[in-house]
């Protein structure tokens, strides 16, 4: 059984996404609960854990700028993908009401994705910024925490015998998050391989970047994702991320040897399949 590592606590989206993924592959796995992103690479790299999932975008909130730079600075290639809909739930010790409930804890993103039904059905609860959704429903239930509920997961309820008191409480039902795999273990042949993430600097001079869209444009590769990030001690230079389907390997190939002349470096941190949703 693999062991692997979640920046979060048990019944998180994380451990969801987790598991998702895994069964798929017709595997179970043993979570490793990292309390950061930093702390799920060191898990990687002492051997705790043997592969990874990390968020590293929300349809409502974006991306998750500084795994950006977690992925490009650390040797773990990503191996695969997988979009979980968000659901988050109120719940509470069983026994109780909405209206018995006058505080909630839950993680700031989780605040913003349900703020809209508090303020419209329950405006005397507050609502308190915690560090991780699931560990707000561990703390009440391991505290016995009576008139505090949490917003978190159906696993999280599940895996901590907590009462869901309303369902479904984000505001946008099409809320998906999407998460990378970082597990060597996993090999994906070439022809199954459409999906490649990258990382590179330019030449500061005008023009750089469209010279390379357009490269990738003539060889047909489809830009999914491009996301900008600051180079540390180099005014206004940039790291630039990169997501690109394509439906050859060979090609792909091919069309990174044709952009590469004009790109200052290339990091390549992962080629793998894409998961539609």
């Amino acid at each position: 059984m693999p062991e692997i590592a979640i920046q979060g606590y048990r019944g998180c989206f994380h451990e969801q996404a987790a598991r998702a993924f895994y069964s798929q592959r017709g595997e179970e796995v043993s979570i490793v609960e990292c309390p950061t992103f930093e702390s799920l690479f060191e898990a990687l790299g002492d051997g705790r854990a043997e592969g990874a999932i990390m968020a590293i975008e929300n349809t409502i909130s974006g991306g998750l700028l500084p795994n950006f730079e977690l992925l490009r600075s650390n040797p773990y290639k990503i191996k695969g993908e997988i979009y979980i809909p968000i659901h988050q739930n109120l719940m509470a010790i069983p026994g109780q009401k909405i209206e018995d409930i006058h505080e909630v804890r839950t993680h700031y993103m989780a605040i913003n994705q349900t703020r809209r039904f508090f303020e419209k059905n329950c405006p005397w609860i507050t609502m308190v910024e915690s560090e991780d959704t699931a560990k707000s429903a561990i703390d009440i239930a391991s505290e016995g925490l009576m008139g505090v509920g949490a917003v978190a997961s159906e696993l999280a309820a599940e895996e901590n015998g907590l009462e869901i008191l309303a369902r479904g409480i984000e505001t946008y039902k099409q809320n998906f998050t999407r998460f990378l795999i970082l597990d060597d273990s996993i090999s994906i042949p070439r022809s199954l391989t459409d999906k490649a993430s990258l990382c590179f600097t330019l030449p500061h001079k005008p023009g750089s970047l469209a010279q390379v869209l357009t490269v990738l444009s003539f060889y047909d590769m489809n830009l999914t994702r491009i996301q900008s990030l600051p180079i540390p001690g180099k005014e206004w230079q940039y790291f630039f991320y990169a997501d690109i389907k394509f439906s050859g390997y060979n090609r792909y190939r091919q069309a990174l040897k044709a952009a590469r002349p004009l790109m200052a470096d290339l990091f390549i941190l992962g080629e793998y399949k894409s998961f539609n949703i």
